[in-house]
């Protein structure tokens, strides 16, 4: 059994913030990456819209980054994941993989949200080649080239908006005959001339070997096939917060992600506190999860103040 202050799980642009903030603030912070240490990121290429790097950076070499600052400060970073958690005393218990047992004063969750996929090869192959989760992180490099967006949600629809601003045509591929988008997203898009939806339709296959040149559509009625002549391939069929280790010990909403008091990190939970994606599906960028990194650990440093541990 260890004691620890601070204990944070996940390694993302939030964890590895709350990290570089708890370890300056002395609470000796211990840190459990998981198993995708970086998050998202380390499946982007280019990095062009996270202040301070005016050239922008890869994915994986920014968290190197934060992860190299976070060490400097003496976090504790162990590679593993956290299996289970006790979070009904004041003393928080959590389980790692390997059977250890920590007692924290207090966690932060930054876990982050995965992306959900088609699970088509040629999507895996030509990730980050044409292949994409995030319109707002990557559709500049679309810029005035046709692209497709498949999903027929609230995220679909605002990635189709977007990128609808800086090209010239965006195919939406949809597999049912409506959309599932609230009224007035689906009226924006219906409303956006360069929208093209494809209704009753799946994606095939993506074509293409070093980048996206097409993608192969089917229509799931008539079993036509059609090829879309499209240079970027936007999934957006929803995120899946990382939140199963906690088996329901949290306030999560109906989709899986924690639930924070309005302006702060604070959970249902006093010494449990949450920050990046896995409480935020709106924004889902690195500069908004490395802010609210900085949040949580400020949240905890002063929990702890209250509580007389020093």
């Amino acid at each position: 059994m260890e004691k620890v202050k601070c204990l944070i799980i996940g390694a993302g642009p939030a964890g590895y913030t709350a990290a570089i903030y708890a370890a300056r603030a002395g609470l000796n912070p211990v840190m459990y990456t998981g198993r995708e240490p970086g998050g998202q990121l380390m499946i982007t290429t280019e990095v062009d819209n996270f202040p301070g790097y005016p050239d922008g950076i890869r994915g994986p070499e920014m968290m190197e980054q934060f992860k190299a600052q976070a060490e400097r400060f003496d976090t504790d970073i162990r590679y593993e994941e956290i299996t289970k958690v006790d979070l009904s005393g004041d003393v928080k218990i959590a389980w790692a993989e390997d059977g250890k047992e920590i007692h924290a004063n207090t966690i932060i969750i930054a876990t982050g949200a995965s992306a959900k996929w088609l699970g088509l090869e040629s999507e895996k192959r030509l990730m980050n080649m044409g292949v994409s989760a995030c319109a707002v992180c990557d559709g500049f490099f679309f810029k005035g080239l046709e692209v497709a967006v498949v999903g027929g949600g609230d995220t679909a629809a605002e990635e189709a908006s977007y990128l609808a601003k800086i090209c010239p045509k965006v195919h939406m591929i949809v597999r049912r005959d409506e959309l599932r988008a609230s009224k007035i997203m689906q009226k924006r898009v219906k409303d956006t001339e360069n929208i093209i939806i494809h209704w009753n339709t799946n994606t095939d296959e993506i074509l293409g070997e070093q980048e996206v040149e097409g993608v192969r559509v089917v229509n799931n009625k008539t079993g036509e096939k059609t090829v879309l002549p499209v240079k970027g391939f936007f999934v957006a069929i929803g995120h899946k917060p990382n939140t199963s280790f906690l088996d329901g010990a949290m306030k999560m909403d109906d989709t899986g992600y924690l639930i924070v008091k309005p302006g702060t990190s604070k959970t249902d939970i006093d010494g449990v506190f949450a920050c990046g994606d896995v409480q935020d599906k709106v924004y889902r960028q690195a500069v908004t999860a490395a802010g609210s990194g900085c949040m949580a650990a400020l949240d905890a440093e002063r929990y702890l103040v209250a509580k007389g541990i020093g």
